[in-house]
C-alpha cells in the first residue's frame, strides 16, 4: 500500500502544472504583450498602458466579459473596439491613437493596435474566457 501511495505521489509531482490554453501577458516596463497558446508563443504587439496618475493594476485575471464594440462612459464616450475586460473597467482594447502605442497613454486599460485586438479578441472567443489568462507585471517605465 505505502509503494502504491509513493507511485501516485510521484506521478503527481511529475504531472504537467494545468494551465490556461491562451496566456496573455502584459509587462508595463517594456510596453510590450505576448500571447501563447497551449504553452507556444504566438503573438508579440507593442501596447499602452496606463500613464502617471492612471496606473494598469498589476495581477493575473480572467476575462470577465467581452465587448465587440464599446464606448468608455467615463471618458469621453472614446472606442474601445475589441474589449475584453478583465478586472472591473480595465481591458485590454483597440486604440486609434496608434502612434501613442509603445507608452504609457491611457486612464488603466491595455491598448492595443485595432488589428492585433481584432486578433486577440477572436482567439479568446474561440479557446473561451474560461481558458484565458491575462497576466500584467512590471513597472512603469522611465520617458
Amino acid at each position: 500500500m505505502r509503494a502504491l501511495v509513493a507511485a501516485a505521489a510521484l506521478l503527481g509531482l511529475n504531472a504537467p502544472a494545468a494551465r490556461a490554453s491562451v496566456l496573455v501577458a502584459i509587462d508595463k516596463s517594456t510596453q510590450q504583450m505576448s500571447v501563447s497558446v497551449d504553452g507556444a508563443p504566438r503573438y508579440r504587439w507593442v501596447v499602452s498602458t496606463g500613464r502617471a496618475g492612471y496606473g494598469t493594476p498589476s495581477g493575473t485575471y480572467r476575462p470577465q466579459r467581452m465587448e465587440r464594440t464599446w464606448f468608455s462612459k467615463e471618458y469621453y464616450n472614446s472606442p474601445m473596439p475589441y474589449s475584453i475586460f478583465f478586472h472591473g473597467g480595465y481591458a485590454i482594447h483597440g486604440s486609434y491613437e496608434i502612434h501613442r502605442l509603445g507608452g504609457p497613454a491611457s486612464h488603466g486599460c491595455i491598448r492595443l493596435h485595432p488589428a492585433n485586438a481584432a486578433t486577440l479578441f477572436a482567439l479568446v472567443k474561440q479557446r473561451g474566457m474560461s481558458d484565458t489568462t491575462i497576466v500584467v507585471s512590471g513597472g512603469h517605465r522611465s520617458w
